[in-house]
């Protein structure tokens, strides 16, 4: 049995925030760049850690949809296939930026990375078919989104697209995924919340739908046996009253308080509250720890100085 055997795993769901912030542009200059904070403190719990990192990309299928728009005589792709795409370019990003600090920490030769294309299961019979949800993409004003051609929903940040987004059953790839970290390996995977796919006998077949990151996160973090799962994002956690002369961060909050607060309407839909019921589904399934905080505070939030950390009732 090797050593790693004997660290706990833990996964971070790295928000699109991770490599888009709020004003820019999303060059890939900046991508790299804001990759930086959260690499860099993962790579230093990378010695003390099995590590999973999964990831959005909402800005990114976005802009591909966009570009699909702008050029017609281009053969149009379904979405399971826009995020097959953008699994491969942020999980080329994220391993190569991991490399880069594992190497400034002179830990490189001790840490092997791996990028994962990674299938999830959805029910075909799921009523989100029926109901775009998912937002992705770009945030419109609301003159904008009077214009749109597709369908958008008011978030906390604003207008933004929304597609369908089924609920997530189970990850394909979990048997490989576990041998990966018990060797050591860093894992990149379930990117954009994976590719969606429904089951056709003893097959797979892609549809065209988006999963959402945070709730796929979790289900790898059961199917994983994550000790930690940490939701990294662009506040420093789950607040009440948000956005308002009233708005008070938590530290922590039971399973049932997290519900209740959902209830009243205190966690937006599109922005924290699948967060939120991501970590109850992790924590109700028997998970150790589940911490919702900023991606500058990855390593504090581990060591429990920060963040809002869900709780069992």
């Amino acid at each position: 049995m090797s050593s790693s055997r004997r660290k706990d795993i833990l996964l971070v769901a790295l928000g699109g925030n991770a490599l888009i912030q709020k004003g820019q542009t999303g060059t890939i200059e900046e991508q790299f760049d804001n990759l930086k904070v959260p690499i860099r403190q993962i790579a230093r719990l990378s010695r003390t850690f099995r590590v999973l990192i999964t990831h959005g990309n909402g800005p990114q299928v976005g802009n591909l949809l966009m570009q699909q728009e702008c050029c017609p005589s281009v053969p149009k792709l379904p979405l399971e296939i826009l995020v097959a795409q953008t699994q491969g370019q942020l999980g080329y990003m994220i391993e190569t930026s991991l490399d880069s600090a594992l190497m400034d920490l002179g830990i490189q030769s001790e840490q092997r990375i791996v990028s994962l294309l990674s299938y999830v299961v959805v029910d075909e019979s799921d009523p989100a078919f029926n109901e775009p949800s998912k937002p992705i993409g770009p945030v419109y004003t609301d003159i904008e989104a009077r214009h749109l051609s597709y369908p958008v929903r008011k978030t906390a940040k604003g207008y933004r697209r929304v597609v369908v987004s089924p609920k997530p059953i189970t990850i394909v790839e979990k048997r490989e995924i576990r041998a990966l970290i018990d060797r050591d390996f860093i894992v990149i995977c379930c990117g954009g919340g994976g590719i969606p796919v429904v089951r056709e006998g003893r097959s797979f077949a892609g549809v065209d739908a988006v999963i959402d990151k945070d709730l796929a996160s979790a289900a790898l973090a059961k199917e994983a046996g994550a000790d930690i799962f940490l939701i990294a994002t662009d506040v420093p956690g789950a607040a009440l009253q948000y956005g308002t002369s009233e708005q008070r961060f938590l530290r922590q909050m039971t399973v049932s308080e997290a519900q209740t607060y959902c209830e009243h309407g205190h966690f937006p839909p599109g922005s924290m509250l699948p967060k939120i019921e991501a970590a109850c589904q992790f924590i109700s399934a028997g998970g150790k720890r589940s911490v919702i905080t900023s991606i500058l505070d990855i390593e504090a939030a581990v060591a429990g100085k920060a963040g809002t950390e869900i709780r069992p009732d």
